[in-house]
């Protein structure tokens, strides 16, 4: 990303203002045609440093543009890559909460596994019955004043 144009251009100053100092300076000349040729001079080469400091300012404008350019380039890649790792992240949190229901799943799947299996709750719910009806005829034949009066 090297820059192969200046980094700075500065105005190039003309030969003729120096002139016109000198001029002012030599005592043969007169004041009046001192005067005239240096309000003629600014005047012609007005046009000419204005077209210079606006061609300057273009290239500098068009450097900045392209800076800009290139910053966003670097944001929007930046912000792809936060937007890809917080993607990823939530996944991974996904799997640790789909891993922690897998556990608990598989905790209660060997607990119900260790429940008996329903022919044994239906000989166990039997067998009660008929220890029930047994315990109740013994108690009406035996011991008839304690049940019901």
């Amino acid at each position: 990303m090297t820059d192969t144009t200046p980094s700075r251009l500065e105005p190039i100053r003309d030969a003729g203002n120096d002139e016109t100092d000198a001029g002012s300076a030599s005592p043969s000349s007169s004041p009046v045609q001192v005067a005239a040729p240096a309000a003629a001079a600014p005047a012609a080469r007005a046009p000419a440093s204005l077209a210079d400091q606006l061609a300057r300012l273009e290239d500098k404008t068009a450097r900045i543009e392209e800076k800009l350019a290139r910053s966003e380039g670097s944001t929007a890649r930046v912000l792809d890559r936060f937007e890809s790792a917080s993607l990823r992240m939530s996944e991974v949190a996904q799997q640790s909460e789909l891993a922690a229901v897998r556990s608990e799943v598989k905790f209660i799947a060997r607990r119900i596994r260790t429940l008996p299996a329903f022919p044994a709750l239906l000989i166990s719910s039997a067998l009660t019955a008929v220890l029930t009806a047994i315990l109740t005829v013994l108690i009406i034949r035996y011991m008839p004043g304690l049940i019901g009066r």
